[in-house]
């Protein structure tokens, strides 16, 4: 079914990052390569947190003992979530680049976990800016938020017209937009593949755990990889989360088994 490099934060307990995307691909089938960007007890939301970023240093011989041991070359496609620090995107672009060299066709799916409503940024303006400008521009695909496809983009974004007209300015292929107002009771998620604009409506809910927009990416991923079309995977993965968090309301954690089960 393929296999996977996932670039992104680990929780020891929580469902955000790696422990939120990892189980998309392990329900779709999909073998998964992980590098943790940071290392935390928990999501910083919660009263303590403890943990360390992990020096790219680290990173790049962690790379290298993959690639000795011959597993790189096999990676059908990335997917990058959160990264802490400038240097952390730029030795994401460089894993990138490296797999694109041994593969040209892999697919690389850029999550830009930069901030959400209504708090705003929640990496350093440098790791934003190095994001928006080093990252996404390699990305046949991106999954940027209400709040991430406006700060990407530098535009107002408030609903399905000026998400497409935003999503289209980033110079993507693909741009899977989720959280995009639909009025009180709906948000939509737009797809802008191409010339063509899709719309996925779900439920506004009030008390969803963190982690569904690493769901939401790695869903997408792995729908992709098992040969769905664009539209099918956003149709798929929009599904999947609405469900997803309607089963984790009021709670502190996503509940797959609710889903995969």
């Amino acid at each position: 079914m393929g296999r996977v490099l996932v670039i992104s934060s680990f929780v020891a307990k929580g469902t955000v990052g790696l422990q939120a995307a990892l189980p998309a691909f392990a329900a779709a089938g999909i073998e998964t390569v992980a590098l943790p960007t940071v290392l935390l007890s928990n999501h910083p939301g919660f009263a303590a947190c403890a943990g360390t970023q992990i020096a790219c240093e680290t990173l790049d011989a962690m790379l290298d003992a993959l690639d000795a041991n011959g597993w790189l070359s096999s990676i059908d496609a990335i997917f990058t979530g959160y990264l802490p620090s400038a240097d952390h995107v730029r030795f994401a672009r460089g894993a990138v680049e490296r797999v694109k060299a041994a593969n040209a066709m892999v697919l690389y799916l850029a999550d830009p976990v930069l901030g959400d409503d209504p708090e705003g940024l929640y990496v350093s303006h440098d790791a934003a800016i190095a994001v928006r400008d080093v990252l996404v521009p390699l990305a046949a695909i991106t999954t940027p938020n209400r709040f991430e496809l406006a700060w990407l983009s530098g535009r107002d974004v408030i609903d399905r017209t000026t998400a497409v007209s935003a999503a289209r300015s980033l110079g993507v292929p693909h741009v899977a937009a989720t959280s995009i107002p639909a009025g009180d009771e709906h948000l939509e998620n737009v797809l802008v593949s191409g010339g063509e604009a899709t719309v996925e409506t779900v439920a506004r809910r009030a008390a969803a755990p963190h982690g569904t927009g690493d769901y939401f990416a790695g869903a997408l991923l792995a729908a992709l990889l098992r040969g769905a079309c664009y539209a099918d995977a956003m149709a798929a993965a929009s599904r999947l989360t609405d469900r997803l968090v309607a089963a984790s309301q009021h709670r502190s954690d996503l509940e797959f088994a609710a889903v995969h089960n």
